[in-house]
């Protein structure tokens, strides 16, 4: 959460700033602002998006400057509480939270300083300024101040009458950009393609110097940093287009019907591939995967309810326990550790805090099999990791997670068929079926991207709603959960997501006919129960709209909506399933007005906890 952008350079800075600063309001946006050096320091701020800001910097010059975008954490969105936050000179930005920020401000107002934000960030800036007294380097001084953070941080500090700007982290992600006229820092490489495709990413501890022909990194033990020796410079393989919002409306919109490319460019391992092998997660997988009897999914949100439907998968086809865990509450809880146990972490960003830290915690009690699922190659969560596997659904701007989702479920649906196959139970026509299915699984999901019209007409009729249900069975119940999260994300309509089987143990209690009932009816074992569930809606003048197979059994009626998919899909059918789910989500959203890529109140990635 919150971005940061940093650059000196030959060039005006300021277009580069704002440029990336929009680039990263998936970030947050609550308010944004930067700090320039021309020659003095000159900061500005304003509440809400860039824009505004923008209009700000206008006719702005400068060559040095930091600028941020925030999601709020301490005190409200407000322009006192907006970053940069200065002291006598000394400008900060900050993503994260210190832990022991009243301590330090405790200890920094007896010393003087007067505080003007409700903002744990403003401690960093006095302490600095502090620190200056006894260590008068700016280098210096932040590196012995962030000896005394705790918690989570990334930051970036201009100075008046100093040529650099001074960047460190820890626990929230920060990469520098090498171009050819200067240096640049930012939360996400893609704020940076603007100027350059050459990135160093940052480790815990790393503090950096940044001038405009120089670059200096420190370790955490005070250790010089050799570049590219202990800190590589990679070259970023997205492109300036990727980031773009082109022809779509919104990001969300454009993020769903790249999902056929996002599922291709994620099996392209096994386009041509008549088996499959571990070292698909990794050189080390052969070893570490083999006698796995149990595997525990850490995860958040989203990336959680691809946790759930994987579990489904996993114990179907590999016969292995599996247990799947909220990241946020496995680390606070007594839980019994299995060093035999294979830990999946599954993140779009590669920096969600309570993921890395569930991570951490399993290691901690001895399980070192561990395994990233992530979309970013060069995150914390993928190199905390033993194992990885990298979803290449590229750039996801919109705050309500699409292609990252379905890249994840392919990702799992291999983890699982390679467990069955570590296990034996795995026949050569079985597993040849399933690499055929995963092939195949582009164009399953560009028919289903075809119905669009059919769902807007549904999302019209129940948009003006407070409240739905979402109903699921067997590895279609994550589905529904994930479909009313994406319904209350970006809609703000009440949305809750039940086992079909459920709907008599109480939430049949809220179904009349303001309370539309959203279904999953893909033609499986369990779709007689699920059509007993759907009438006992329809007895209680509930209106259902069903998305079914084509060769589901389920008839259009008087108050029951069927929708049917193209083709039925087996296992991989909660693919299709969840696509049908975030079209109706969008274009509910749509109608309703709301902000479909910034929703009220959320951000991208949840690097705080």
């Amino acid at each position: 959460m919150c971005g940061i952008v940093a650059a000196v350079a030959a060039r005006n800075i300021v277009p580069v700033l704002i440029e990336g600063l929009m680039k990263l309001e998936y970030r947050g946006y609550d308010s944004a602002g930067l700090a320039l050096l021309n020659p003095t320091l000159t900061r500005l701020r304003s509440v809400g998006r860039v824009a505004e800001l923008a209009a700000q910097a206008e006719g702005q010059v400068a060559h040095h400057g930091i600028a941020h975008t925030r999601w709020a954490t301490h005190g409200v969105p407000s322009e006192r509480n907006a970053h940069p936050h200065v002291s006598a000179g000394l400008a900060v930005v900050h993503n994260g939270i210190i832990e022991n920020y009243a301590e330090l401000k405790q200890e920094l107002t007896a010393a003087g300083y007067a505080f003007s934000s409700d903002t744990d960030t403003e401690v960093i800036a006095h302490l600095i300024q502090h620190t200056l007294k006894s260590a008068p380097d700016l280098f210096e001084a932040v590196r012995l101040t962030t000896l005394r953070l705790i918690g989570a941080y990334a930051i970036a500090v201009l100075q008046e009458r100093d040529d650099r700007i001074v960047v460190a982290r820890h626990g929230a992600p920060l990469l520098l950009g090498l171009g050819e006229d200067g240096n640049y820092a930012a939360s996400d490489a893609s704020a940076l393609l603007q100027v350059t495709r050459r990135m160093i990413y940052l480790e815990d501890g790393d503090v950096a110097e940044l001038k405009r022909g120089a670059l200096r990194i420190v370790g955490a033990g005070g250790t010089a940093m050799n570049i590219p020796a202990d800190r590589p410079v990679h070259e970023s393989t997205l492109s300036a287009d990727d980031v773009e919002l082109g022809d779509y409306q919104h990001y969300m919109q454009k993020e769903i019907f790249e999902q056929p490319q996002a599922l291709a460019a994620t099996l392209e391992m096994i386009g041509g591939a008549q088996t499959l092998t571990p070292n698909l997660f990794g050189v080390a997988a052969p070893e570490m995967l083999a006698g796995v009897r149990s595997v525990l999914v850490l995860a958040c949100g989203t990336s959680f309810h691809a946790g759930l439907v994987a579990r489904y998968w996993i114990e179907q086809l590999a016969g292995i326990a599996c247990n799947v865990e909220i990241a946020s509450e496995y680390r606070y809880r007594v839980s019994v550790p299995n060093p035999e146990q294979l830990v999946v972490a599954i993140s779009q960003s590669g920096e969600t805090a309570d993921t890395l830290a569930s991570v951490k915690h399993a290691k901690s009690l001895g399980m070192g099999r561990t395994l990233a699922i992530c979309n970013v190659p060069e995150s914390a969560i993928v190199r905390e990791c033993a194992l990885r596997f990298l979803t290449r659904a590229g750039p996801e701007i919109g705050v309500a997670s699409t292609k990252a989702f379905t890249t994840q479920l392919a990702a799992l649906f291999l983890l699982a068929v390679t467990l069955a196959k570590q296990a034996g139970r795995l026949t050569p026509e079985q597993e040849g079926g399933h690499l055929k299915a995963l092939r195949h699984l582009p164009v399953a999901v560009q028919k289903v991207l075809a119905l669009e019209p059919k769902i807007e007409a549904w999302a019209k009729r129940f948009a003006d709603k407070q409240h739905a249900l979402f109903l699921g069975r067997g590895h279609h119940y994550p589905i529904a959960l994930e479909g009313a999260l994406k319904l209350k994300e970006i809609s703000y309509i009440h949305a809750e997501g039940y086992p079909a089987g459920e709907l008599k143990h109480g939430p049949l209690a809220l179904v009349d006919k303001d309370m539309p009932v959203i279904s999953i009816a893909p033609n499986d074992a369990l779709l007689e129960k699920l059509k007993s569930n759907l009438k006992e809606v329809a007895a209680r003048g509930g209106e259902l709209y069903v998305f079914a197979d084509a060769d589901s059994a389920v008839d259009e009626e008087a108050g029951v909506h069927v929708l049917r998919l193209p083709e039925h899909y087996g296992l991989l059918s909660p693919v299709l399933h969840v696509i049908a789910l975030q079209l109706l989500s969008y274009h509910a959203a749509l109608v309703k007005g709301t902000d479909v890529d910034k929703p009220r109140n959320l951000a991208k990635s949840v690097t705080v906890e």
